[in-house]
């Protein structure tokens, strides 16, 4: 219950090829960047990624390290279909469970109350069954002898998430619109790493916040980052926006050319180079 407190680098330093990790945020927004970059500049493979997805599972599929992804979609929200992720589909280098939000949902629901499956309408009578062949149905046992999606428990290894704020124990705090499901992602992992544009005293996480921003509880996370910006280019609200004129450079920029140029070897060198190409645009 102390100071659980790391850089990013030791966040990827405990993941392992193979494992089954979850992101959290969802689309383009509030997603762990710097986690994900920092897990770039691995050579951690054989993923299977759990996620609501954006750019996060776009780079990662772009540079071959996702094996199996889980999601109901992949975008970038301002541009529909994240363009990376789609042309490593194209290649048919990735094995895909793609279901309905709400049946992930319940997976989340399910592996965060430790339950094998969730039984769910959503599904039933569409194409989610017959591209999911492994999805089984389920009988109600009482007079009404529904049949139903049994929606299986989406566990994970380690779960990758972005909060506005946090405490060094592990509180963490969103002050955007939208919780965009994060605490599932936390109580459904054996372990979660949290990125936060601010580490602050924990009496400070409710000076000018109510309770329910609360999202986080800390005996659900095994680290905290702090990690300014660290949602770019994705949107971190109320503290910034998504960076739609470096979403747009990312999307339209072949996968080699854009990581060579903005990964680096640590996130100084990332930012570094993200200033020097919006001062280029200025200029």
């Amino acid at each position: 219950m102390g100071d659980k407190t790391m850089s990013a680098d030791e966040v990827v330093s405990r993941l392992q090829s193979g494992m089954t990790l979850g992101i959290g945020g969802w689309g383009s927004r509030r997603k762990p960047m710097t986690l994900v970059r920092a897990l770039l500049r691995t050579d951690i493979t054989d993923l299977t990624i759990v996620s609501y997805g954006g750019p996060d599972v776009g780079m990662l599929a772009a540079a071959g390290r996702i094996r199996k992804l889980v999601t109901a979609f992949v975008t970038l929200d301002s541009i529909p279909l994240e363009p990376h992720y789609r042309a490593a589909r194209e290649r048919a280098g990735i094995e895909l469970t793609e279901v309905d939000e709400g049946m992930f949902l319940s997976g989340l629901h399910a592996a965060a109350h430790r339950l094998p499956f969730l039984p769910v309408r959503a599904g039933l009578g569409s194409d989610v069954m017959r591209i999911n062949p492994h999805l089984k149905t389920v009988t109600s046992p009482y007079e009404d002898g529904e049949a139903l999606v049994a929606m299986p428990a989406l566990r994970m290894d380690a779960a990758l998430l972005h909060m506005s704020r946090a405490d060094r124990l592990g509180n963490g705090q969103y002050l955007g619109p939208d919780p965009y499901f994060d605490d599932l992602f936390c109580a459904a992992a054996d372990a979660a790493y949290v990125s936060c544009e601010r580490i602050v005293d924990t009496a400070e996480l409710t000076k000018a916040a109510p309770p329910q921003s609360l999202l986080l509880k800390r005996l659900a996370v095994t680290g905290v980052v702090e990690a300014p910006n660290g949602a770019h280019f994705t949107s971190c609200a109320p503290d910034y926006d998504r960076d739609e004129e470096f979403q747009r450079l990312y999307a339209t920029t072949p996968w080699p050319e854009f990581a060579e140029r903005f990964l680096g070897p640590d996130e100084a060198a990332y930012r570094a180079a993200a200033l020097k190409w919006r001062e280029e645009q200025a200029g």
